[in-house]
């Protein structure tokens, strides 16, 4: 058994968000094992990504990503994630195969940044830079319980 990452308190809520992304996943997963109609899933994704998703992508890029510096290869490769992602819940053709992508690449990235990119943010940053991404960064207050459509509950 994995013993678990000892996260900064300036990067947990980002991590706090990042287990709503696994959690969209997870709803995927399970409309497509309840043969949910995959516009449905969509609209949610949608909701998800205007709602989490791009507030959560642009903090990391504004006040997480500029510890290491844009030239930096575990930050290419996460901005490449980014815009590979948005592209993904902006396709509006081949809806089922683009969930499909979502939910694989979606978890891949979070553990991406989970297991290697916050560890080595956190192993380098300043106790300034740490600061300044507490006070910019409090994480986004997640709620999915209004939403209409629970298609993962069955």
């Amino acid at each position: 058994m994995k013993k678990p990452i000892k996260r900064h308190d300036a990067l947990k809520p980002l991590s706090r968000e990042h287990h709503h992304g696994l959690l969209l996943c997870w709803k995927i997963r399970q409309g497509f094992k309840f043969n949910v109609e995959p516009q449905r899933m969509k609209d949610y994704t949608q909701w998800f990504k205007i709602n989490y998703l791009d507030p959560h992508f642009e903090a990391e890029e504004k006040f997480i990503f500029p510890v290491l510096g844009e030239e930096h290869d575990l930050i290419k490769r996460a901005l490449a994630e980014h815009r590979r992602l948005k592209r993904l819940f902006n396709q509006d053709n081949e809806v089922e195969k683009a969930l499909h992508q979502i939910e694989e690449e979606l978890d891949l990235h979070i553990r991406f940044e989970e297991r290697v990119l916050f560890n080595e943010i956190q192993k380098v940053a300043t106790s300034g830079q740490l600061a300044e991404i507490e006070e910019h960064h409090e994480g986004i207050h997640f709620s999915d319980d209004n939403w209409k459509d629970q298609f993962w509950i069955s």
